[in-house]
């Protein structure tokens, strides 16, 4: 199966193209309030440099957070507008679980930590359980490195932009008989590992529906703002433009384009 995976949880952007667990091509940048301006270029990048067409897709992943309140509606926007006009089916994946998959196989229990915006940390504990099966230890917090702290015992490898920005006070509080090691291989959130995440959903047929929303963890005061007020969410404004904006570029569908999402 061949799909285009986007991650724009964190400032640090990625987009994939995917055939299986063949990675054809990806892009990496530091997209730090930049998405809404950079990701549609990084996508058409991404299928120039490869050879590649939307046509030729099977399917899209994207990561959904926690994280970037405006880096996640840019992401899942664009992402649901390349659907509405492939009508491809779309698997929506955690960033911290995409993360997991960067340590895939690992024996430990592994904790992905990335920063939230006021300054906290959003965090969770996983273990793998051979190379396919990943299990929840602790689901997605948000809250200070103290409260993340109590929560490690025994060894964990932990990593993240989070750990990083908060891995003294993390160490300070951990309990006695916490022993943390910090992961050796790619530590950032990746559109290949949400890609391999989403892969596994597909061919369960999790395949997410119309009323798909970003995985805030916390409800930021914007959203809030905009259901008290009967508005359309930015989300939707930027679907609605992104659809406009494809709907000159993706001039092709492919055979199973009736397929629903």
């Amino acid at each position: 199966m061949k799909i285009l995976a986007v991650e724009t949880a964190t400032a640090w952007q990625s987009v994939a193209l995917l055939d299986g667990e063949r990675v054809i091509a990806r892009h990496d940048q530091d997209a730090a309030g930049s998405h809404a301006k950079l990701l549609l270029p990084a996508i058409d990048r991404l299928f120039s440099h490869a050879g590649f067409r939307p046509a030729q897709l099977d399917g899209l992943v994207v990561s959904i957070g926690p994280g970037s309140f405006t880096g996640l509606r840019v992401g899942l926007a664009t992402v649901l507008g390349i659907r509405t006009i492939t009508q491809l089916p779309l698997a929506v994946v955690p960033t911290l679980e995409g993360m997991a998959w960067n340590l895939r196989g690992v024996s430990l229990p592994i904790c992905p930590v990335i920063n939230s915006r006021r300054g906290e940390v959003y965090w969770a504990l996983f273990q793998w359980r051979g190379n396919d099966r990943l299990d929840r230890l602790v689901p997605e917090q948000v809250g200070g490195a103290e409260a993340l702290a109590k929560h490690l015992s025994g060894p964990v490898v932990i990593y993240g932009d989070g750990w990083e920005t908060e891995k003294a006070a993390i160490t300070a509080n951990a309990v006695p008989t916490a022993v943390l090691t910090e992961a050796s291989d790619e530590k950032r959130p990746s559109a290949v590992s949400v890609g391999l995440a989403g892969l596994l959903r597909l061919s369960r047929g999790e395949v997410a529906g119309l009323g798909v929303s970003p995985f805030y963890v916390q409800r930021p005061e914007a959203e809030l703002r905009y259901e008290q007020s009967g508005g359309m969410s930015p989300l939707s404004r930027r679907r609605q433009k992104i659809a406009r904006k494809l709907s000159g570029r993706l001039s092709t569908k492919p055979a199973h384009s009736r397929r629903k999402p």
